[in-house]
């Protein structure tokens, strides 16, 4: 699995602080130029350690809406957007290896190429070049992201 940094992103660093002063973490930025307009997805979670336990609302992502709608809009120097905020889902794919250390202290499940199986377990730690869980049977394991193959965000 690529780590690239989510700053890197276009707009993603102009935009995450403002999702970050309501409580969320700016999980993905996507801006794509459409014919007459620009297509933004975002994706929102809530920040890691947050004592409100429930998952993304419909709520949450209007608030997220209404805060970077006149940022993007200002950025990209068109009015014309169609936007899309939604939550990481049930069982999220993570394609790319900065969003780890977005779901610190949730479960998830990686594809070691190394033993050819998932491994499962609590996000300890991530950086740029491994990920930290506490394995299901009470172990801590680091996996480097270039043995990771595949990964999944769990519901837990």
């Amino acid at each position: 699995m690529e780590y690239i940094s989510l700053n890197s992103f276009q707009y993603y660093a102009d935009t995450a602080p403002l999702v970050q002063s309501l409580g969320y973490e700016l999980v993905e930025l996507r801006v794509a130029p459409q014919k007459t307009q620009y297509k933004v997805m975002a994706v929102i979670a809530k920040k890691s350690g947050s004592a409100d336990s429930e998952g993304i609302g419909v709520a949450d992502c209007a608030k997220v809406h209404r805060l970077i709608e006149p940022r993007l809009e200002a950025l990209i120097g068109s009015p014309d957007l169609y936007m899309e905020v939604t939550s990481p889902g049930m069982e999220r794919t993570i394609r790319n290896a900065a969003e780890f250390c977005l779901f610190i202290q949730k479960m998830v499940r990686v594809w070691d190429r190394e033993c050819s199986d998932w491994v499962s377990g609590t996000i300890v730690s991530a950086d740029d070049k491994s990920i930290t869980l506490d394995i299901v049977n009470g172990e801590r394991t680091t996996v480097p992201y270039d043995r990771i193959a595949k990964a999944k965000l769990l519901n837990s």
